[in-house]
């Protein structure tokens, strides 16, 4: 239904019960009266009538963009007008139908009913601004939400070609050397490239599958480095419940290896650990090595990416946070809640 078709509808309904109410109102306190009736019946057109003028001032003079110190003063300006004009019309509409009174002229009288129309006007008028300010809001959640996105998609695109690449290089390191291994490389590559495939089309994986996926990664790296690095795995039973964006913790590992193990003599360990705490995942990763002080971890890591993600996805609800834990370890934590306000019961 158009937004036209909607303000119509609103008019009518909305005065229409107006006007019945009149009506019913009027045959309880009495009697069913035709003539008066219709009077009702020429008061509603009026109302659908000038408030439909009110909204034509309002759009023409762009009333709907003001703040309200600015707005209110004119609102209540141009009500009070309708309202005086209203009484005016009621006034003539019973001259016609001969049913005025002397009381109907009287000062006391007129202010009070100029008062009540004025009240009925801001109403309308409070109902039509809070459906252009709903919508407006719902459009810029909508845009929002479909510019978070294309950001998404575009970080995870940004990731796939890199993963590829470095998995390539482990398995082209054993083509010569020991070709059955490089076969189980090659099936460890094509579960990767799967579940990269399946996940790129979503914004978030459970933890298990990424894990999973990790795993064969590492060891497509442990054969490419051999006995220069070690991986160890803790983690809690409870993991399985909550998701992690895709690729999120590849990223992660590959740095520290590429970073951190890679550049030392003796490599180095990789370690994941998981902890569920309060309904949330506390997710560590450990490698040896170090952080220079004088590299910016955003930049010199290549973290921006993971940042951006977690915040587009949970926004504060997520922590990340990466520094040396000691004189030879490298320390990343992310800290993930439930989404969508999903409950889970935590096995003991």
């Amino acid at each position: 239904m158009t937004k036209a078709r909607i303000y119509w509808l609103c008019q009518i309904l909305g005065w229409g019960f107006y006007g019945f109410i009149q009506i019913f109102f009027y045959t309880i306190a009495e009697r069913f009266d035709f003539i008066q009736a219709i009077g009702i019946l020429y008061q509603v057109i009026y109302f659908v009538a000038t408030t439909h003028f009110l909204r034509g001032i309002i759009i023409k003079l762009d009333w709907l963009d003001l703040r309200l110190p600015h707005l209110i003063p004119r609102l209540l300006m141009v009500t009070l007008g309708l309202s005086g004009l209203n009484y005016v019309y009621l006034i003539i509409l019973d001259f016609f139908t001969n049913t005025v009174s002397g009381s109907d002229l009287m000062l006391v009288t007129a202010l009070i009913n100029t008062v009540i129309y004025w009240v009925i006007y801001f109403i309308w008028c409070l109902f039509y601004f809070a459906f252009h300010y709903v919508q407006r809001y719902n459009k810029s959640l909508k845009a929002e939400t479909a510019a978070r996105e294309v950001e998404l998609k575009n970080l995870k695109a940004q990731l796939n070609p890199h993963f590829i690449f470095n998995a390539l290089n482990s398995i082209r390191a054993l083509v010569d050397e020991n070709p059955r291994k490089s076969k189980e490389s090659i099936t460890q590559l094509s579960h990767i490239l799967r579940n990269s495939l399946i996940s790129d089309r979503k914004k978030l994986i459970p933890f298990m599958e990424e894990l999973k996926t990790v795993m064969d990664y590492l060891a497509l790296e442990s054969i490419r480095y051999e006995e220069r690095l070690t991986t160890s795995f803790d983690i809690d039973r409870n993991s399985g419940k909550f998701s992690i964006p895709p690729l999120m913790l590849q990223t992660l590992v590959e740095n520290g290896i590429k970073h951190g193990i890679s550049n030392l003599k003796y490599g180095g360990e990789i370690s994941i650990t998981t902890i569920v705490r309060r309904k949330q995942l506390h997710l560590h990763i450990r490698n040896t090595g170090q952080i220079s002080k004088d590299v910016k971890v955003s930049e010199g890591f290549g973290l921006a990416n993971t940042k951006k993600r977690l915040v587009l996805i949970f926004g504060e609800s997520a922590k990340f946070e990466i520094k040396n834990e000691n004189k030879i370890t490298v320390l990343t934590t992310i800290i993930l809640p439930l989404r969508d306000g999903s409950t889970i019961e935590l096995d003991e």
